[in-house]
């Protein structure tokens, strides 16, 4: 079987689960496979402002339900991932930025270059945590993206969740929104009911070559 083939059939085979099985539970191997995808993920300037908080505890996801508009895939998956977007990280005073950049070997002066470039280019995102969130967030999305395809290649289910109460989310969580705020609820786990057929619009419908 191509990769080709099996990504494919990966992609067809995701749908966002509604109801999980309760008596199934994700392996511990299988749910760092996932993790891992989340972890590798791109990001802008490969900052990596995010965090995946994964709760299995039964209590704190019946707390939690409430809070996500009382939808049953809170309590009934197997883990649920909680992803968070970085805020304080992406500040230049924070030395993340910093920080990160080391990680190449490099000279001071170039260094410097890009710490100049990241302030220059952003500063208008970084000029408050309300555009540094709406920008970090739609880095998570990439990350959730690859752990939901990693998760159907291993015949896992997920649904991601944007139905919710952010900051009672975030209470609950006792959170430090300076540091972290809520982006995604992501649940995991094996589908109770065989899911529906997958609707998308055809190719030529959402594609547009330009020779």
């Amino acid at each position: 079987m191509s990769q080709a083939k099996t990504f494919q059939e990966a992609m067809e085979f995701r749908h966002a689960c509604k109801v999980f099985d309760e008596s199934k539970k994700i392996s511990s191997e299988d749910m760092l496979i996932i993790l891992e995808s989340g972890r590798t993920s791109p990001s802008s300037f490969g900052m990596e402002a995010w965090k995946f908080v994964v709760i299995t505890n039964p209590t704190l996801k019946a707390k939690l339900k409430p809070a996500c508009w009382d939808q049953a895939q809170i309590t009934s998956c197997s883990h649920l991932v909680v992803i968070l977007a970085g805020i304080d990280s992406l500040k230049p005073q924070s030395g993340e930025v910093k920080q990160r950049f080391s990680r190449r070997d490099m000279p001071q002066e170039k260094l410097d270059f890009y710490l100049g470039l990241y302030a220059s280019h952003l500063e208008k995102t970084l000029s408050s945590d309300e555009n540094i969130y709406s920008w970090s967030a739609k880095q998570t999305y990439i990350a959730a993206a690859n752990m939901m395809t990693s998760a159907a290649v291993l015949g896992i289910d997920s649904c991601p969740i944007e139905g919710f109460e952010k900051e009672k989310v975030e209470e609950i969580l006792e959170l430090d929104t300076s540091k972290y705020q809520l982006s995604m609820v992501l649940p995991f786990g094996y589908r109770l009911n065989e899911q529906s057929k997958q609707l998308r619009l055809s190719l030529e419908e959402v594609v547009e070559f330009i020779d």
